[in-house]
């Protein structure tokens, strides 16, 4: 049977009146524990209903008066789409990782203050002349800069570079923090950032690189595959998003776009932190896709 997740509530809620109330009508569905969290799967075609249901009779109480139809029975009114503050207070990890991206684009002027960028950088540099000095990686870890290992994701070069990073990670952060939780969403970046950067910092040797371009491959390689695997209406991306990071990944790589004038790409960093994401969301969806079925 395929199914998709439908309602995600705590423990402490009690959904027996409820599932009785779909055994009644039945309507086929699962009931499956995750962490401190209870998760109820229906088939696709019927998951509106069963949301709707539940909205009306929470319970499970079916001779409860249904709620009053739209003045327009034939134009059904959608339901009021969360605010932007909404969105944000649900999705505090996604909102944290984009408040740091403007904090530091403010602090390094965008790329332009090498003092300060040198704060944030994979390899911590000296500017001697015209010309930059990396200290050693394994150097740096020595005296302590772990950070660095993640940092450079927090930097930006250019407004543009900022604004479509930040609205990709945006669109893909939320709902990997709607579905899978705050911690899994931070452990994701964390681990994508340190990948994307160890890969291309040993592709192009010491240099500047940094933004969420590498974690945003990351997190399209893992919601991908794990919704292959597990199917949510979290996880829908809108149609040719995939198709088209893709394809923006090979121009990238063809070198078409620093011929242009638009300045290097971190390749190695798009590369390394899908090859990643893929994993993870392998991984995540084989799991998710066996409590379904157990």
């Amino acid at each position: 049977m395929n199914v998709i997740e439908v309602l995600r509530l705590p423990l402490s809620v009690d959904l027996g009146g409820f599932v009785a109330l779909l055994r009644r009508l039945q309507v086929p569905h699962r009931v499956v524990e995750e962490g401190e969290e209870q998760v109820l799967w229906a088939p696709p075609a019927m998951a509106h209903e069963v949301l709707e249901l539940y909205r009306r009779f929470p319970e499970g109480n079916a001779d409860l008066a249904a709620m009053p139809e739209p003045v327009d029975a034939g134009m059904p009114t959608a339901p009021a789409a969360p605010s932007l503050k909404e969105q944000a207070l649900a999705c505090k990890v996604t909102a944290a990782v984009l408040i740091l991206s403007l904090v530091v684009a403010g602090v390094t002027g965008l790329g332009d203050n090498l003092s300060t960028i040198g704060w944030f950088t994979f390899l911590s540099f000296k500017v001697q002349g015209d010309y930059l000095y990396f200290t050693p990686l394994l150097q740096g870890l020595a005296e302590g800069q772990w950070w660095r290992l993640v940092s450079p994701m927090l930097l930006h070069f250019g407004v543009l570079h900022l604004a479509m990073n930040g609205l990709w990670y945006w669109e893909l952060g939320k709902r990997i923090e709607l579905r899978q939780g705050p911690w899994m969403l931070l452990g994701l970046t964390l681990l994508f950032s340190l990948v994307s950067n160890l890969a291309q910092h040993f592709t192009s040797g010491p240099s500047l690189f940094g933004g969420l371009s590498g974690v945003l491959y990351g997190l399209l390689g893992h919601v991908w595959l794990y919704q292959w695997l597990a199917p949510n209406p979290q996880f829908n991306l809108p149609k040719g998003v995939l198709v088209m990071m893709l394809i923006w990944l090979v121009i990238c790589l063809s070198g078409l776009v620093g011929q242009l004038g638009f300045g290097q790409i971190a390749n190695a960093a798009h590369v390394g932190g899908l090859l990643i994401g893929c994993l993870t969301g392998l991984l995540g969806g084989a799991l998710a896709r066996r409590k379904l079925t157990a």
